[in-house]
């Protein structure tokens, strides 16, 4: 395992790349982490959609490094913060792809990572692809030493695997740790799989007694030991389902809201996927990008729907970052909760992409943005640019389109938000420079708070109508060989 400590500097995006392209962004980056691999089947150097989890003072992040065109990437990287966020320690996982540590697989995707405190381990959970596509767990008592990973299962194709442990003393389950993901062989049917012992063994795949079909579920568990499960279906809606006796069986989805989704321009990779939260009290959220709101379903906004029990949600509202009228188009988020806050303390983060003018054909620029609240989300602060614009030929081509991500994520330290995302800057020759950034400081919740910005926008309009194909954005396949940027 190799690593290399980012050293921290709080100057702007323009000087940071001493680019034009990012001079616009009002905060200071750091960069996490960067790819160093050199096989042929990679687009270089890039790094995709990261997941993230915040323990104490420790933010563990986990990410594709090297994007290959037909899944997955080179490996999984890492980046480690103890000090919460100040420093970072970055490197890549090892004994899962051929390029790193001696493992099976051509390629590795999905990295979602999770935290044991019952057994004292991080865990980040993975894809490995190309050799009888798996899902898999290392396991680290520090988040930096990285240990040869463990599988969860090795049949039925699996995709869009999450992870999440039970942290809870209180808990009858304190120490079960849940896993999640869908047989795309089965037509991606939800599975979900229970370890006791730190991730090193998992239960049997079990099935939830609606035998329910999606894509992207995220594994939530409130203090009591109830998991609740937030997940994409192809059936219009986004649902959950949950499990009150430790994993041993899972109920039937329910509804959570309705998933009225633009498809946006520029042929860029967004699977619509939702993103999901909890807080200390046990409150799961749920966002996602959805055009209801506008007319004509013109353009997404990120809306969201909150549950104690996961069986009743709330009426769906908008995160107001722009007015309805806008032509902004906002997707592929990222949502996160700080740690001991909840109910109307709650401070909630959300990172996300967005073109400012949705009707850009094939010449759209993407920015990133964050946004949060300190009351659960019943006000939110103005949002703040990350970064941008970027040219979509700037990012690495897969067989669903142009990839910056996902999914994106949240970490937290110090009692501020530390968004973690990809960005990317022009290439030169035949590398791409897209890594994985976060902000130099943590962002706090300050300034003056917005109202939601009409009363109608915890309803649906009538006629809204989603105009995006629901489809499984499968990263299971046996990687290609990279294509040439188009």
């Amino acid at each position: 395992m190799r690593t290399h400590v980012v050293r921290r500097f709080a100057v702007t995006i323009a000087i940071c790349f001493a680019l034009a392209s990012f001079a616009a962004a009002q905060v200071g980056l750091i960069q996490l982490s960067e790819d160093t691999f050199s096989n042929t089947s990679s687009q270089h150097a890039t790094e995709v959609e990261p997941s993230a989890f915040t323990w104490g003072s420790t933010i563990v992040a986990g990410f594709q490094v090297a994007r290959i065109f037909g899944g997955g990437g080179a490996d999984i990287g890492f980046a480690t913060s103890t000090d919460g966020g100040v420093h970072w320690t970055s490197g890549f996982l090892p004994g899962i792809t051929v390029y790193q540590g001696n493992g099976l697989y051509q390629a590795a995707s999905d990295a979602s990572v999770a935290y044991d405190a019952l057994h004292g381990v991080w865990l980040i959970s993975t894809l490995p692809i190309g050799n009888a596509t798996a899902v898999a767990v290392s396991r680290s008592t520090d988040g930096i030493h990285w240990s040869n990973p463990n599988f969860v299962t090795k049949t039925g194709g699996p995709d869009k695997n999450w992870i999440v442990c039970d942290n809870s003393p209180s808990s009858k389950f304190y120490g079960h740790c849940y896993s999640e993901w869908d047989s795309t062989s089965a037509g991606d049917f939800i599975q979900m799989s229970t370890s006791t012992d730190g991730g090193i063994t998992w239960s049997p795949a079990v099935a939830t007694q609606g035998q329910d079909f999606g894509i992207g579920g995220l594994p939530l568990v409130k203090p009591n030991g109830k998991v609740i499960v937030p997940i994409l279906s192809f059936s219009g809606f986004v649902m959950a389902f949950s499990s009150t006796n430790g994993g041993q069986s899972w109920t039937k989805a329910v509804n959570v809201g309705q998933f009225i989704n633009h498809a946006e321009a520029g042929g860029i990779r967004s699977a619509g996927l939702p993103s999901a939260a909890i807080d200390a009290r046990g409150k799961v959220y749920v966002a996602w990008p959805d055009c209801r709101f506008r007319s004509s379903c013109s353009a997404n906004d990120i809306v969201f729907s909150k549950s104690g029990s996961g069986t009743v949600w709330s009426v769906v509202k908008r995160v107001p970052i722009d007015p309805v009228t806008s032509t902004v188009d906002r997707f592929i988020t990222g949502m996160g909760i700080e740690p001991g806050t909840s109910g109307t303390t709650a401070h909630v983060g959300l990172v996300y992409y967005y073109y400012p003018v949705s009707n850009c054909g094939n010449n759209c620029s993407l920015f990133a943005g964050f946004i949060q609240s300190s009351n659960g989300g019943g006000k939110w602060s103005p949002a703040q640019l990350l970064g941008g614009p970027m040219s979509l030929s700037w990012l690495p081509d897969t067989f669903s389109g142009r990839m910056v991500a996902d999914y994106a994520a949240v970490g937290f330290g110090g009692g501020k938000a530390f968004p973690i995302f990809a960005l990317a800057h022009a290439p030169t020759g035949s590398l791409f420079h897209e890594a994985i950034y976060t902000t130099a400081t943590g962002l706090g919740a300050e300034g003056p708070e917005l109202e939601q910005l009409s009363s109608s926008e915890g309803r649906p309009e009538p006629n809204a109508k989603s105009d995006h194909v629901l489809r499984p954005f499968v990263d299971n396949e046996i990687p290609q060989a990279s294509q040439p940027p188009k």
